[in-house]
């Protein structure tokens, strides 16, 4: 199995990142918590629960947290990243069940699903399902990917193509969701997306709310139609998951922004 490690993204996630933490630890992987310029005690918690912190030095949003989180698991060898919320409604014991399947699928990148046979039950406003429905319609038009849950932040990242989100992942809201789908569509990488159980938020604040979140799927929607995004390095035949090196220019270590 690929050398694996989980990166939690969290803002102000104090009452749950600890046992996040814990969880992850629990069922044998490595974890890195990338504090996202939080102003209370999550950096701390997550530090005195045993993981290794990356502080943040100001609210950059959770795919800048990612992108740092990747860069570092670059820089230390991995060649798997898991992606796992700190607000308790991603399972870490999943995790194991997830990267086992991407092994054997060959998923370059494997994505949890709320919504496709077999998931857990999972609440969600009628507007922003629907919203979502047009998002997944869109990611098959225009990045040939066909998955049910397009804004699943659950998900697996394997190389190839974790040198590239290390290199070129997007900082803005669903960039690190939605547009990465369709761009890692377009660039000929194997997208594989699985049932799993969801948990709703036990703690902590969402991102954004219902109305703003649906403003912003409409606008990233029309973003991926002007062809605008994120673009990755196309894979190359001789490119597959045993490769753990680099397909494109890593910034040194120093630079984890």
């Amino acid at each position: 199995m690929a050398r694996t490690l989980v990166v939690i993204p969290a803002y102000r996630e104090e009452d749950t990142v600890a046992e996040i933490v814990r969880r992850v630890q629990d069922v044998g992987f490595d974890c890195v918590v990338v504090d996202d310029g939080s102003p209370d005690r999550t950096a701390r918690r997550a530090r005195d629960a045993g993981a290794v912190v990356l502080q943040l030095p100001t609210n950059m949003g959770i795919g800048a947290a990612m992108r740092c989180g990747f860069r570092y698991a670059i820089t230390r060898g991995y060649s798997c990243v898991v992606q796992c919320d700190a607000d308790g409604q991603h399972p870490p014991e999943e995790i194991p069940r997830l990267v086992r399947l991407a092994a054997e699928r060959g998923s370059h990148l494997l994505i949890a699903s709320r919504f496709v046979d077999g998931s857990g039950e999972y609440d969600l406003h009628r507007a922003r399902r629907g919203a979502m429905k047009l998002l997944s319609r869109l990611a098959y038009q225009r990045g040939g990917v066909r998955v049910h849950d397009s804004t699943s932040g659950f998900r697996v990242v394997n190389q190839p193509l974790l040198s590239e989100f290390a290199r070129a992942y997007p900082a803005h809201y669903l960039g690190d969701t939605f547009e990465v789908l369709v761009a890692t569509g377009r660039a000929g990488y194997q997208v594989d997306e699985v049932p799993a159980d969801f948990l709703q938020r036990v703690s902590g604040e969402p991102s954004s709310g219902m109305f703003n979140s649906i403003s912003k799927i409409v606008r990233v929607g029309v973003s991926v139609l002007a062809g605008l995004g994120p673009v990755f390095a196309p894979i190359t035949r001789d490119e597959d998951l045993s490769s753990t090196s680099p397909t494109s220019t890593m910034p040194p270590a120093a630079d984890l922004g």
